[in-house]
């Protein structure tokens, strides 16, 4: 989440006035987060996120983000859900954006996850992937190989700026995925987002998911590999085996994979990692004066890379599925 959009105090209630929601109490810009403007909005009768849509996020996509939230309601996941007008519309316009009205989930983020919150972790998100699976929709993934490719080489000429020599291990990182990326495991729509600060926490037990934004189709087991790379590194960039333990046996619980699949993660992990360095540089690069955003550590994502490179095989995480 971030804000981008400013938006007045008459804006805000002129659009709420088309929902059945009650009246504007506050409502306050959220600073987390890269892609979208949001706001948490109190009502007289509860709380909810305003997001607008910012120019990143190609409109047509919208449909598809906003439909896989209330499918997955309505299979019982817990998660954000977009919330329809008093004439049915889900996707409206405020200050010139695509705009919608989103349910606020109780709970809290965890900044520092522990190995519970890693085991429920993959639970949930083997329950969310079986629960997508009937879902009608499909969105091919543009943050995949060919668009780290663009990505690396909007970045090529700067990229030295963040570090030293950055240029060329993108490129070298490049060449080995495009070379060996596999094409031929289990695939279905995946959150590719789900960071902590998208997971919440309350008492002790996940109470919900939430930002759909870039859910596409793609490998199901890359959804693990981000996670693993987002919930199981320590502040000193070191990998954390326990936590990764239980984050795979926590989805493995659920939904089992495969033997290819786990042969497969090393490579996934690396492809993870190249995805969020180089949006993470790109932005660095590129940030926009004004805008109440977080601009995150690229080289965060570089260590994280280096790590996963030397890893041959899943068992070098500490996993043993046969427990």
């Amino acid at each position: 989440m971030a804000v981008y959009t400013m938006v007045s105090a008459d804006e805000i209630a002129a659009f709420i006035a088309d929902y059945d929601v009650g009246d504007v109490v506050s409502f306050k810009g959220i600073a987390e987060g890269v892609e979208n403007s949001n706001y948490l909005l109190s009502t007289t009768t509860s709380h909810f996120i305003l997001t607008l849509y910012e120019k990143r996020v190609n409109a047509d996509d919208l449909p598809f983000f906003l439909g896989l939230m209330d499918h997955l309601a309505h299979k019982g996941i817990n998660c954000a859900t977009p919330l329809k007008d008093k004439k049915g519309n889900v996707l409206k316009e405020l200050c010139g954006r695509p705009a919608a009205l989103i349910s606020f989930l109780d709970g809290l983020s965890v900044n520092r996850p522990n190995v519970q919150n890693c085991r429920q972790l993959g639970g949930a998100l083997a329950q969310m992937h079986l629960a997508i699976s009937d879902f009608k929709g499909m969105r091919k993934n543009s943050l995949s190989v060919e668009g780290w490719i663009k990505l690396a080489a909007s970045c090529e000429q700067r990229a030295d700026q963040c570090l030293a020599g950055l240029g060329q291990t993108i490129e070298q990182e490049m060449d080995y995925l495009k070379e060996n990326w596999p094409q031929d495991l289990p695939t279905g729509i995946i959150h590719a987002d789900l960071f902590p600060n998208n997971v919440f926490f309350l008492k002790g037990k996940l109470s919900g998911l939430i930002d759909y934004y870039f859910a596409c189709t793609d490998i199901l087991a890359y959804d693990v590999a981000i996670c693993l790379n987002a919930w199981c590194f320590e502040e000193d960039h070191s990998f954390n085996v326990t936590k990764a333990e239980n984050l795979i046996k926590g989805y493995h619980e659920i939904r089992p994979l495969s033997a290819d699949e786990m042969a497969a993660l090393p490579l996934l992990c690396r492809g993870a990692a190249l995805r969020f360095l180089l949006t993470r540089l790109y932005d660095w690069l590129n940030r926009v004066e004004g805008a109440l955003v977080e601009t995150l550590d690229p080289l965060e994502y570089l260590a994280m890379l280096n790590f996963h490179q030397k890893i041959k095989t899943s068992n070098q995480y500490g996993v043993d599925l046969s427990s």
